[in-house]
């Protein structure tokens, strides 16, 4: 049996044989299910259809520069540095 423990902001730290027996890595969305009197767990599946046209919508748009792909990276370092202090 594996244990985490809550932090005041709600956040679990999933242990890591729990992380590899899921396949959980950042970003992986996680579905929590009431069923038959038990909560479930479980990973949520990509399914194809939530993937049709990414690759056309990349394929039309302009090329960019470098500074604005390194402006780009700044600017979702710095919003993601933002969630921890929320």
């Amino acid at each position: 049996m594996s244990t985490g423990t809550m932090t005041s902001k709600g956040q679990i730290t999933v242990p890591k044989e729990v992380r590899e027996a899921l396949g959980l890595t950042p970003g992986t969305k996680v579905d929590f299910r009431f069923a038959d009197g038990q909560w479930v767990i479980s990973t949520e599946p990509v399914r194809a259809v939530d993937l049709v046209g990414i690759l056309s919508q990349h394929a039309r748009s302009r090329p960019v520069t470098v500074e604005e792909m390194n402006e780009a990276i700044a600017e979702a370092a710095a919003e993601s540095g933002m969630r921890g202090l929320r």
